[in-house]
């Protein structure tokens, strides 16, 4: 009986070497603590802060002080107005501003874009060195600190998921499935009818653009969430359905096997998910994280679901999405004509 347990066992572990699945394996963890590595990192060097001070509130001259003094950390911006502040912290020309303490005379309000931010911590972490060097351990400049972003956190975390389900379509289930047909010859079956390449290509986009619409969708009848302007949301989605329907058509037609398609799927799915869902939190991921389609994607939908941005805000992410997809299917078109692995 244990030699049969154990005949079996090294005989399934053969089989997962053999279809890649031990590479998943050894991947998952590896990739996971390689992104969190560059995530709260405590000797992370940061670069200057962008603080906004309001021109007609009066701030206490040792802070204005202390805050000049501290050149090679904060970089002053004078704002006319709290409105253009605001304005300010949604494009992002500024990390945080400074307000009055309603509460608390003597103190300041620090108001951000989000509370969970590299950013917003660099700038407290920055006060309170200020403070200590001037004042030593008295009370806080600080009194309080406010996000722009003030939903919730079933909210905050939504534009994550979001992305989780798009790239969970586009590169696990439609690579899988294309697999599938190569791999049981459906689709050369297929070819030999009167359905041409292209229609059979554009039959898979609408395909994943539709299980992605209906994820999302579903995601948002349970949680009840409620969208301002569902226009740009909806159309931000589309193209992001079609950019990562077309891309994981493609990978589909690299593999020959379903077991294939889905360790190369994973292989794209964590990548293009970690790096832009953290990177909130990490500088070096900000800066990395733009030239994955996964954080254009995800970045006008964060904007749009909790900032109430618009569409006509991002056409550079636009245009992206859409010339990644148009790309990929443009690779996916010439391996179906050449009967790719099949």
């Amino acid at each position: 009986m244990i030699r049969n347990i154990v005949t079996l066992t090294l005989n399934d572990l053969a089989i997962a070497f053999k279809n890649k699945t031990i590479y998943l394996i050894l991947f998952i963890p590896l990739f996971v603590f390689l992104s969190l590595q560059f995530v709260d990192q405590k000797n992370e060097k940061l670069q200057t802060i962008q603080i906004g001070l309001i021109e007609h509130v009066e701030y206490s001259p040792v802070i204005i002080e202390s805050l000049k003094a501290a050149d090679k950390l904060f970089v002053i911006s004078w704002l006319a107005t709290e409105e253009e502040g605001r304005r300010w912290l949604k494009e992002k020309k500024i990390d945080g501003f400074l307000l009055k303490s309603e509460k608390e005379p003597h103190s300041l309000e620090l108001l951000v874009l989000e509370k969970a931010s590299f950013r917003t911590i660099a700038i407290v972490e920055g006060f309170s060195a200020l403070q200590i060097a001037v004042e030593g351990k008295s009370k806080n400049w600080l009194a309080d600190i406010r996000s722009l972003r003030d939903s919730g956190i079933q909210r905050q975390t939504l534009p994550t998921w979001i992305l989780m389900l798009v790239l969970l379509v586009g590169f696990i289930v439609i690579p899988a499935q294309i697999a599938e047909e190569k791999e049981k010859k459906l689709l050369l079956g297929l070819l030999q009818t009167p359905v041409r390449e292209c229609e059979w290509l554009l039959a898979k986009l609408f395909l994943g653009m539709i299980l992605i619409h209906l994820a999302v969708i579903f995601l948002h009848l349970l949680g009840k969430f409620e969208i301002e302007d569902s226009l740009s949301y909806f159309a931000f989605i589309g193209v992001g359905s079609f950019c990562f329907s077309s891309f994981g058509i493609f990978l589909g037609f690299l593999c020959r096997t379903q077991a294939s398609a889905r360790t190369l799927g994973v292989l794209f799915y964590l990548p293009l998910l970690l790096p832009s869902a953290l990177s909130d939190f990490s500088q070096k991921l900000h800066s990395f994280a733009p030239v994955l389609p996964s954080y254009q994607f995800y970045g006008p939908i964060k904007a749009i679901l909790l900032e109430g941005g618009g569409i006509s805000t991002f056409p550079l992410e636009w245009i992206y999405l859409c010339s990644v997809g148009l790309i990929t299917s443009l690779f996916s078109y010439l391996l179906l004509k050449k009967r790719w692995l099949m």
